[in-house]
């Protein structure tokens, strides 16, 4: 066995996963989606916003690396034994992800869903199937390789309501799930228990439940990347300005429903490419869409902070190759968890170093 992780039971813990720190306003403004290559080859893209810097690091985690989950007053915790290997993005030294890929191409992720995210009151849950929200994402990611496995063992376990440590507030979360396949389904935690929708747009953002984004698109049945046609009233007629004009309308806030209809939009319409590698590069730039620059969201007057984009994260679900970029340094950074050694005893870790520095662009020897 590998050496075992006592969850979050350490004070830092809170901070692992969701990049919270004492006095800061929850993450509000992921955005997930996922697109498929000509060959099948599906493509996962996701943000994720900060209220205040986490430096993120990437971690592999091997096969057979022992969890030790969370329960109150240090109580024992659910163990698992990690299945399969996974990449994907932690802090502050703690092996859970709020974000990432396995071996087996199952990708996922946890974005924050406040006011609907409902989990198990602790005395309720089995010390054997209870998990801490910030272990949830992990336990999946290390027992399944597709969805609908997921779906089948949900049965096994409960998220229970336990408040963090620093923060000292349950963080709520729900889940998007994607597989090799192109299979995707968003996993939410209400009233103790777990609600699971098929997801055939493979677009999720934050509040509201899934069911009602869903309804909300019902609003938008005229979206298209073809241009309108001129309008004709009266003997006059009125042409578009310029093109783009079957997008008009298409809302631009981040508020959570614009940023689904948006994602959705740019998924929708997205030219489709040949393979994964170019089609890594399409996420790019769709994801470049739903950057949070410095000072856009602007919660200091109620005593946050400043809420912006801390990193972007792509994952090839047939190669399981995983990409990363943040803030201070846009160039896109690769993982090949297949060139790992997945028996290893240990944890690889890479630490997120921003480049303020933009690297030179080479020029040809004159002739």
């Amino acid at each position: 066995m590998h050496q075992r992780r006592r969850g979050l039971g350490h004070r830092i813990v809170a901070l692992s996963l969701m990049g919270l720190t004492a006095g800061a306003l929850p993450v509000q403004a992921c955005t997930n989606f996922l697109l498929k290559a000509a060959d099948g080859t599906p493509i996962y893209g996701r943000t994720m916003e900060y209220a205040l810097e986490t430096q993120p690091d990437v971690v592999v985690v091997p096969r057979n690396y022992e969890y030790v989950g969370t329960r109150p007053a240090d109580a024992p915790g659910v163990k698992w034994t990690s299945r399969y290997g996974l990449v994907g993005v932690m802090n502050l030294g703690q092996p859970f992800v709020s974000d990432g890929v396995n071996e087996k191409g199952l990708a996922g992720g946890a974005l924050y869903f406040p006011g609907f995210a409902g989990y198990t009151p602790p005395a309720q849950a089995g010390t054997r199937t209870a998990l801490a929200p910030w272990e949830f994402l992990t336990w999946v990611l290390t027992n399944f390789a597709t969805v609908e496995e997921v779906k089948a063992g949900l049965d096994n376990v409960a998220i229970i309501d336990l408040p963090a440590p620093v923060v000292n507030f349950t963080l709520p979360f729900h889940f998007p799930i994607h597989d090799a396949s192109g299979a995707s389904i968003v996993i939410e935690p209400v009233d103790g228990k777990f609600k699971v929708y098929d997801n055939p747009l493979g677009v999720l953002t934050n509040s509201p439940s899934f069911d009602w984004h869903m309804n909300n698109v019902r609003n938008y049945v005229k979206m298209s990347p073809v241009a309108a046609d001129p309008l004709k009233i009266s003997g006059h007629t009125f042409a578009p300005f310029g093109q783009g004009s079957g997008l008009l309308g298409i809302p631009g806030d981040p508020t959570p429903p614009s940023r689904f209809i948006r994602a959705l939009g740019y998924v929708a319409s997205a030219k489709q490419l040949p393979d994964g590698p170019q089609t890594v590069r399409l996420a790019e730039h769709i994801l470049n869409n739903f950057d949070i620059p410095l000072g856009f969201i602007d919660s200091a007057a109620k005593g946050g902070e400043l809420e912006y984009t801390q990193w972007s994260s792509v994952a090839d679900l047939r190669a399981k190759k995983y990409y990363i970029k943040g803030y201070k340094d846009q160039v896109l950074r690769s993982i090949d968890l297949m060139s790992f050694d997945l028996d290893a005893k240990t944890l690889r870790v890479a630490p997120f170093k921003p480049n303020l520095t933009p690297p030179a662009l080479e020029f040809a020897n004159p002739s």
